[in-house]
């Protein structure tokens, strides 16, 4: 139990009405998650409005409420506390009620359209590896220390993300390296944390659906470095040209990474195989088993981040020559006949590029490049077509199919997509519906040394159709359908 005038930030606080000194026992914005003596937070979301389940939350026992007006019958039982921002006063509730843990270990985020994935998971890795103990907050997985959590967002609710970081510190983690997606900074999900440093990868096409401009999308990415505090560092790939805009107003102390330019770190790709490639990171050369541009910057990020930590910088770089690919990241599979299967979760058009240019810079004339890809449903249509064209003047043959429909029908997804394809392009592109078909079809039309790229989903292992997750495994039906045709 923690009394509640401990856990409230003051200056969010417009109207008290009751005892502000009783105590609570736990915080929730979820109505049907009250328990007595909680504390329920109304937020207004997306979906529905926590002010309309005030009774409701008061019913089930809630002694307190948090909300930005005050419902029309008061509870005498309750205290109810009136703020500007209930999500924003969440936030810093959550990580007061768990004791401040972000400011207990070295809190590391990185925001960006792509790379943020294997940018902290490698960071956690390789913490590991150097003997610290070390927390992870990512779309693919989360870990506290050693103990595997399930991710269902890329930044968990503030509740669960304090909660989290809390049991890391008890654990004895001195790091934590977190993927921060633009939806949590807009719903102030990390409000109340403390970061060490902050890292900007790229920002390209995506979540317009959510954000609806390209301008908004960026103000959001640029307000988590505009909330570091004056200690922390932000660090900026430079090559982006929004980098320097990330961090233009930030009171953190400001470094950058680059591949093209005079940065703080650099980096140069000297040479690329499927096997990994030779990077001089700062004059010294070191050869990864990473592969593309993409995951340059990715490691040039991740170098950059450990020196700034104040890890030597040998111990560093040898690290990252025996770093292995995150799941579902430029993972391949080889056919018995020499085919080569790429399994990636590109799922924007500039991802997508990134990835079919690395295949095309590594492969040879006599190689042909089979693209298998979708995009999800009930997310930014704006970038299907834009998808499709990017693929089909990229790839020698390309299979439009199905990718999480979600509540769409597949067909509507798929003629978007095929908007952006002109009659030049029409004829080395297919349309095949069911997924496991279109990839069974690029295995089959596959011949020796072509290179088959299925992009979209990655490490997911499911395919959500109307609300309902089906098994589905990219890389799991190449490699059945690799063994069963013998290809």
């Amino acid at each position: 139990m923690v009394k509640l005038s401990e856990i409230l930030p003051k200056q969010h606080i417009v109207e008290a009405v009751g005892d502000e000194s009783l105590e609570v026992s736990e915080i929730t914005f979820d109505s049907r998650k009250v328990a007595p003596n909680s504390c329920f937070v109304a937020i207004r979301g997306t979906q529905s409005d926590g002010h309309h389940f005030i009774a409701k939350a008061v019913e089930a026992g809630a002694r307190a409420v948090v909300c930005e007006e005050l419902p029309p019958e008061i509870s005498a039982n309750t205290t109810y506390i009136k703020v500007t921002d209930s999500s924003l006063t969440l936030g810093h509730m959550a990580s007061a009620f768990y004791g401040f843990p972000s400011g207990k270990l070295k809190l590391i985020g990185i925001t960006g359209t792509n790379g943020k994935t294997t940018t902290v998971t490698l960071l956690y890795r390789l913490a590991r590896r150097f003997g610290h103990k070390a927390g992870l907050l990512s779309t693919v997985v989360n870990y506290i220390d050693d103990v595997e959590m399930p991710a269902t967002h890329t930044t968990p609710d503030p509740i669960q993300l304090n909660r989290m970081l809390r049991q890391m510190v008890d654990k004895g983690c001195t790091y934590c390296f977190m993927e921060v997606s633009s939806h949590s900074v807009v719903q102030n999900r990390i409000a109340g944390l403390r970061f060490t440093g902050g890292i900007f990868s790229n920002i390209t096409h995506d979540h317009l659906d959510y954000h609806k401009t390209f301008a908004e999308y960026l103000k959001a990415k640029k307000r988590f470095f505009d909330e570091l505090p004056e200690e922390a560092f932000a660090l900026t790939n430079i090559d982006d040209r929004n980098g320097l805009v990330m961090v233009q107003n930030t009171r953190a102390k400001v470094y950058t990474y680059s591949l093209r330019s005079m940065a703080d770190f650099r980096c140069k790709v000297v040479e690329s195989h499927f096997d990994g490639m030779m990077l001089n990171v700062d004059g010294v050369e070191v050869w990864t088993r990473l592969l593309g541009r993409f995951n340059a910057y990715n490691l040039l990020a991740i170098y950059s981040t450990l020196i700034l930590l104040g890890f030597e910088r040998n111990d560093v770089l040898t690290a990252l020559s025996d770093a292995t690919p995150v799941s579902g990241r430029f993972e391949y599979v080889r056919s018995a006949s020499g085919v080569t299967a790429v399994v990636d979760y590109a799922h924007t058009p500039d991802a997508l590029e990134n990835v079919i240019k690395t295949i095309n810079e590594i492969k040879t004339d006599d190689q042909r490049l089979i693209t298998v890809v979708g995009a999800g449903g009930n997310r930014d249509k704006s970038k299907r077509p834009v998808m499709a064209r990017v693929a089909a003047e990229l790839s020698d043959l390309v299979i439009l199919t199905s990718d999480n429909p979600r509540f769409e029908e597949p067909e509507d997804i798929l003629t978007d997509m095929k908007a952006g394809i002109d009659a030049t392009l029409s004829k080395k592109v297919i349309t095949i519906v069911d997924r496991r078909e279109a990839i069974r079809t690029a295995c089959l039309l596959a011949l020796k040394g072509d290179i088959i790229l299925v992009a979209g989903k990655g490490h997911e292992n499911y395919q959500e159709i109307k609300g309902v997750k089906h098994h589905f495994d990219d890389k799991e039906v190449l490699t059945e359908i690799f063994n069963s045709l013998q290809v």
